[in-house]
């Protein structure tokens, strides 16, 4: 692995706390519309290709490469997180106003924890070098199972019942505040039942994302820097996909299919070695195909139910037949 200096770790962790700060003040709102949204989404996105650029510049265009695609990747499994950030708070009945605060404290816990696990995960490679293959082992599994499963909840649901024996809930909203007082004894709001499932949840996912990365570069600064941006953005993409995740139906093909080539690819480093371009070109076409067969798909949907069904069609009134004339000479 490629040592970075501690000062571009101190400048990159200020931009990024730089960031989140701008974030928080020019959305403090209670409320996202879909243009707001978009916006932001897309300037989280250009700051992630304004970093690669400088990175590139900085290190040259192997690392630069290789950081987009870690990018793309973590991109692309963040968006099937999304999904179940919505079913999520659909099933625990989160007010609208309230989902932003809880994503905004999610996402920051999430880089935390990703951060400790990146940095677990490269000391574990250092140290054991086999534990590489486990890696692309547990990649392909996730890829497989995501093939044949569903969103899994089993996950979040132990951490809400742990969270409950430990500390009761209060059956009702304190405003935002995550922890209130009723008569006298402390107990938790609902708002804390749902950062805990939202951090469970990004905890099971970077499971798989990270060892994906990984998969990607060794290097433990393009790791952590490209799931930073990307769960950086995280909350502006729920607010932009949260109405439309029934139209993106080949979206978890497309990600499974992209785990099962980084788990292959993992598994075999030291036979056949893939170079990070055809990572980046697979991942681009894995990816923007799922999601360009799913618009155009819901599209052409969209277009069906239009065209009124030639059964459903009133039929035209009957022209009213002309009076039979008379076949001889009228008789007076």
């Amino acid at each position: 692995m490629t040592a970075v200096p501690l000062w571009a770790w101190g400048v990159t962790l200020a931009v990024l706390a730089v960031l989140i700060v701008i974030d928080l003040v020019l959305t403090r709102g209670p409320e996202s519309s879909l243009r707001a949204a978009a916006v932001e989404s897309g300037l989280w996105f250009a700051a992630a290709l304004v970093f690669g650029a400088v990175l590139w510049l900085w290190r040259g265009p192997t690392t630069g490469s290789q950081y987009l695609a870690g990018y793309l990747l973590e991109r692309a499994l963040s968006v099937d997180n999304v999904f179940v950030f919505v079913l999520l708070f659909v099933a625990m009945r989160i007010p609208a106003e309230l989902q932003k605060r809880i994503l905004f404290l999610g996402v920051v816990g999430a880089l935390v924890l990703r951060g400790v696990f990146i940095a677990a995960g490269g000391a574990l490679i250092e140290s054991v070098s086999w534990i590489f293959y486990v890696f692309g082992a547990m990649v392909l599994l996730a890829g497989a199972r995501m093939f044949r499963a569903g969103e899994g909840g089993s996950g979040n649901n132990f951490a809400v019942r742990g969270l409950r024996r430990v500390l009761p809930v209060t059956e009702h909203y304190d405003g935002n505040r995550l922890l209130t007082r009723v008569s006298g004894r402390a107990m938790a709001t609902p708002l804390l039942v749902a950062l805990v499932a939202i951090a469970v949840t990004d905890v099971v996912f970077a499971l798989d994302s990270i060892p994906a990365v990984f998969g990607v570069t060794r290097d433990l600064f393009v790791v952590f820097t490209s799931n930073a941006f990307a769960v950086l953005g995280l909350r502006a993409l729920y607010f932009l996909l949260a109405g439309s995740a029934d139209r993106f139906v080949y979206l978890k093909p497309g990600i499974a299919l992209l785990l099962v080539f980084i788990g292959v690819k993992m598994l075999l480093y030291d036979v056949v070695h893939i170079s990070v371009w055809v990572s980046l070109v697979v991942i681009a076409v894995v990816a923007g195909g799922a999601i360009g067969a799913s618009l155009w798909r819901d599209r052409r949907l969209r277009r069906l139910r239009e065209v009124p069904h030639p059964a459903a069609e009133p039929r035209p009134a009957a022209e009213p037949r002309a009076a039979a004339e008379p076949r001889g000479p009228v008789r007076t």
